[in-house]
């Protein structure tokens, strides 16, 4: 079970202020290289997580997370948001038709390989399937992994964190992996990028984490323009993915916007990242033809025996500007398409653990934890695919599912817009939608 810290309706300005120190304010750094070298720093704290979780008392006393209390009425939580590490966004910021895929990762963290799993830093599998109550032994469908360029060691390196944390193979000689080319769905497959080789590791590695049994198609396009991408969305479906994640964003603009058509494909559900930029809407996920994926902070609490998750102060969320609002959602001062649908952890503190090796810098290689929507994306992609019989188009199930679905995140922003749009409160909002999953009946 996951618990929510909530409140009642206190006012919207207290909960944005309040939200403001939940939400995860560390320093990033954005570039496309990782830095080659640098003296050591303290590993990360790895949380493992009890396999049963208890709901959490609400009362007048302080729940011991850090030093510092942020009083909420009668209550504090004390967070300590001292010495929060320092983060490299992968990718960098987006510019208008070059997109910049959703990744983090921790600086603090080193690279370090042949770990036994006790040592790997970050979330893994088991810590992901207790808190959004993941079906254990499902069955799934194929997962399409959208991203540009190549990566010559994805099957080696998915292997590697498979067999670390005792999930079933999964490789080409199996049928279980394929790789194609997103342009024309050819077996000769673009140039490796070190920058993109990240996050399909994270992809391949969530995308596992949920749906073990899942098969996984990688459409790897030959550029990260938009319009390579949205091909390989394409090639994607052609190829027999039964869900397609979309782990990257660009600026929203009138003429992107016009290839909305493009993104609908009825009974294949298209999954799209909201991004790391904070308050403000990207394509695809603006677009009414995806289910648009927000980002949460999830931490455990209470000795590891209940869940915190709140709003991530970087996710992207808002109002589009171009793209009418779809007929299955009905949120009051949007009248145009809101962002997010649907969220799901991508604050790198703590983070997950990934492993990729496709470095020129051999230090670099290894178990790594990263952070971003491109977590959360083919999270809620890979409960998709556990869930048959899609019909629909864009996010229209998910808002006909049951509330229970759903875990109603109630405290966090990623602005001081002080409405919905940017502030997680009880019911639908922007940075988090319908909520965090819970289990994939929702889907």
């Amino acid at each position: 079970m996951v618990w929510q810290l909530g409140i009642s309706r206190y006012g919207v300005a207290c909960v944005a202020a309040l939200s403001l120190f939940l939400s995860g304010c560390s320093t990033v750094a954005t570039g496309p290289a990782l830095p080659s070298g640098g003296s050591a720093a303290p590993a990360a704290t790895h949380h493992r997580m009890h396999h049963h979780t208890t709901a959490l008392p609400i009362g007048a006393r302080a729940i011991p997370i850090g030093a510092r209390a942020i009083p909420i009425g009668a209550r504090a939580i004390p967070i300590n948001f001292t010495n929060l590490p320092q983060l490299l966004s992968i990718c960098g910021l987006p510019i208008v038709g070059q997109v910049s895929c959703g990744a983090i990762r921790r600086l603090d963290v080193l690279p370090q390989l042949n770990l036994l799993p006790a040592l790997v830093a970050g979330y893994q599998p088991s810590d992901l399937a207790i808190a959004y109550n993941v079906p254990q032994g499902a069955a799934g469908g194929t997962i399409g992994i959208v991203v540009a360029y190549g990566d010559p060691n994805a099957e080696n390196d998915l292997a590697t964190y498979r067999a670390t944390f005792g999930l079933p193979a999964c490789g080409t000689s199996d049928g279980c992996l394929r790789f194609v080319n997103g342009a024309d769905g050819s077996n000769k497959l673009p140039a490796g990028n070190e920058t993109w080789a990240q996050e399909l590791s994270i992809d391949l590695d969530m995308a596992s984490a949920i749906c073990p049994n899942c098969r996984l198609l990688v459409a790897e396009a030959p550029s990260a323009d938009i319009e390579a991408l949205t091909t390989a969305m394409q090639t994607a479906v052609q190829k027999g993915a039964s869900v397609v994640s979309n782990s990257y964003s660009t600026p929203e603009s009138a003429a992107i916007a016009a290839d909305n058509p493009k993104w609908n494909h009825p009974g294949t559900p298209i999954v799209a990242g909201a991004g790391d930029s904070g308050y403000g809407v990207g394509w695809p996920a603006s677009s009414s033809n995806v289910t648009a994926v927000g980002g949460t902070t999830l931490l455990p609490i209470l000795e590891d025996l209940a869940w915190l998750e709140t709003a991530w102060g970087s996710t992207g969320s808002g109002c589009s500007k171009y793209i009418t609002k779809p007929a299955w959602q009905h949120d009051t001062l949007c009248h145009m398409r809101t962002v997010n649908d649907v969220s799901a952890i991508a604050n790198p503190v703590p983070g997950v653990s990934v492993y990729d090796s496709y470095f020129a810098n051999q230090s670099m290689r290894g178990w790594a934890v990263y952070g971003g929507t491109s977590v959360a994306t083919p999270i809620v992609a890979a409960l998709y695919a556990m869930a048959p019989n899609h019909s629909g188009t864009g996010a229209s199930a998910l808002y006909a599912a049951p509330r229970s679905s759903f875990n109603d995140i109630l405290l966090g922003t990623n602005a001081l817009c002080l409405t919905y749009l940017c502030t997680s409160l009880p019911g639908y909002d922007g940075p988090t939608g319908l909520g965090t999953p819970n289990g994939a009946a929702g889907f």
